[in-house]
């Protein structure tokens, strides 16, 4: 019986230790990516891209562009995988169909 307590409390501390150590880790992290996007998008505004529009915008529609031409390549990619796929599991249906109707028929004839 106090193994099963040492346990439960152990796990209790295990779990508690782990959430403060991770939750501090994830902020540090992102504090420090924050920094870094912050800079860039400094950078951007300093170089002249501000045009009306701030340097990130231009960045994004330069990106959401090359992004759905990406997309859609990755889209008929998919699609003919997945009709390259469909062809093979029809292959599959009719070799087993075949073994089984044979199957059933050597049954038939030892029966």
């Amino acid at each position: 019986m106090s193994q099963q307590d040492g346990f439960a409390s152990g796990l209790l501390l295990g779990s508690l230790i782990g959430g403060v150590v991770g939750g501090v880790l994830g902020a540090v992290i992102t504090s420090r990516l924050d920094a870094k996007f912050a800079n860039e998008e400094h950078e951007g505004l300093t170089a002249g891209e501000n045009d009306g529009q701030t340097g990130t915008k231009k960045r994004q529609m330069r990106a959401s562009g090359h992004e759905s031409l990406e997309i859609e390549a990755t889209r008929r990619s998919l699609e003919d995988k997945i009709a390259q796929l469909n062809a093979t599991i029809d292959d599959v249906r009719k070799q087993l169909g075949n073994v089984n109707s044979n199957s059933s028929q050597e049954v038939n004839e030892h029966s």
